[in-house]
């Protein structure tokens, strides 16, 4: 890669990215102490308005003067005003410019038909992030949606696998795959029956690419 990304899992969707001079939260919630060790975000990302996605308590905590927030509507017509100074609200195919950094909204969505009052078509977003010419994914609740499968040159990506609310193992690995990361990490993997098995996640994907690094992080304080 060209620059140097630096990613610190926080806890099941939350995630920072310190990427050169900028520092990047995605979907942050929980306690600001567990940001403690980190700048205040230049950027935040927000997928969607699910708890364990969106929380303007912990937004208004880590958030800067001078952060900039990028939401799908739904969460923008959520938030408090005092969040909206710097707001970007991105629909799903939109591009957005901020200094050497270009985010693209990416479909977050179920396909299953049993799903489909999770997240349905058309609400939430993935974001692709690049910036001298690395690009990251953070994928957010979503199937292996076919905008998913056609990404390209995609660094390091974010892959999400719990069900019933996005997707199965065995789904997930199918969809990267598709489109060959160089560097994934599964994330967001506590269903309703407990934690995935992200070991199977990283045995399908070496099985099928031998190239594509599968890095397991420590997502959930068990």
């Amino acid at each position: 890669m060209k620059g140097t990304v630096i990613v610190t899992p926080i806890e099941h969707a939350s995630l920072a990215l310190q990427w050169g001079d900028t520092t990047i939260y995605s979907d942050p919630v929980g306690s600001a102490g567990l940001y403690a060790s980190l700048p205040r975000p230049d950027i935040v990302l927000v997928t969607h308005e699910h708890h364990d996605h969106y929380s303007p308590d912990t937004l208004a905590a880590l958030m800067g003067p001078g952060t900039v927030l990028v939401t799908n509507q739904r969460v923008a017509d959520m938030l408090p005003a005092a969040m909206k100074k710097h707001l970007v609200v991105m629909k799903n195919g939109d591009t957005h410019t901020i200094d050497s950094l270009t985010i693209d909204a990416i479909p977050a969505h179920n396909i299953r038909t049993e799903a489909l009052q999770f997240h349905p078509p058309g609400r939430d977003n993935g974001y692709v992030i690049e910036k001298d010419g690395t690009r990251v994914y953070v994928a957010g609740d979503t199937e292996g949606t076919p905008e998913m499968r056609a990404l390209k040159d995609i660094d390091i990506a974010f892959v999400p696998m719990n069900l019933p609310y996005t997707m199965s193992v065995e789904s997930a690995a199918e969809a990267v795959l598709a489109f060959a990361p160089k560097t994934v990490y599964p994330y967001h993997y506590r269903g309703q029956g407990g934690l995935a098995d992200v070991e199977e996640f990283k045995q399908l994907v070496e099985a099928g690419n031998p190239n594509i690094e599968v890095l397991l992080a420590e997502w959930y304080k068990l």
